[in-house]
């Protein structure tokens, strides 16, 4: 059953196509299904597409395709796109000089460091969309007992590489950049090489999941980083 949303006219010549509904896999199918039917259909009337958790953002070229759209809005059956199998591996080194926050988030929490580090690595996280910073994946599906509200005071240079946790979200630091988000291991894997194409390796739709490391294999790994692999 497809799953409705709203339209919001921001400006004259952008709009957002809304869900009320929590990000989950069926929503994430639509919504990639309506950025399929907007880049097959309409392209040619659109500067550019913009996705979030719970919206899709549609920058028109005029005001005419932006009227039109919204008239023949109600009319429109879109597919959902069918998610992707894959399941992106990422070796992560928590903690030992890696992640640290990892040992003062595990005490807010009441959990022993390895409850945690098992805890945020047993799920295989849905790549939603990229934002933020070039590469960087807004993943869903972090345990609830894991969520944390982010720093008041944000760190002013979070290592490249770095997972953290924000909120009811975790997330790879693509590069360095300043960060409010509890920083709990870091992976040797590149998630962004603006020199390729495409510059990242995955999908929304892909999933992706933590593989822990030991620090000597993060070292050994940090001088020769792997390609990403999935199953």
């Amino acid at each position: 059953m497809e799953i409705k949303p709203s339209y919001i006219q921001i400006s004259p010549l952008l709009g957002e196509i809304h869900w009320k509904e929590n990000p989950s896999d069926s929503q994430l199918s639509m919504q990639l299904g309506w950025c399929d039917f907007l880049q097959r259909e309409l392209g040619d009337q659109i500067l550019d597409l913009r996705q979030g958790f719970t919206s899709v953002s549609i920058l028109w070229k005029d005001v005419v395709a932006h009227s039109q759209f919204q008239n023949k809005l109600n009319t429109i059956t879109i597919r959902p796109h069918e998610l992707s199998n894959k399941i992106w591996k990422v070796p992560v080194c928590y903690g030992e000089g890696f992640g640290k926050d990892l040992d003062t988030l595990a005490k807010e929490k009441k959990l022993k460091v390895g409850e945690l580090i098992e805890m945020h690595a047993s799920v295989a996280y849905r790549i939603h969309f990229f934002g933020f910073l070039p590469g960087f994946m807004y993943l869903n599906g972090l345990p609830e007992r894991l969520h944390s509200p982010r720093k008041a005071v944000p760190d002013r240079a979070v290592p490249r590489g770095s997972v953290a946790i924000g909120g009811s979200q975790t997330g790879i630091y693509p590069r360095e950049s300043p960060g409010g988000w509890h920083v709990i291991g870091r992976t040797p894997i590149s998630l962004f090489d603006g020199e390729q194409n495409p510059p990242v390796w995955a999908n929304p739709g892909d999933r992706i999941k933590f593989v822990p490391i030991s620090s000597s294999e993060m070292e050994r790994l940090i001088e020769n980083p792997p390609l990403p692999n999935y199953k």
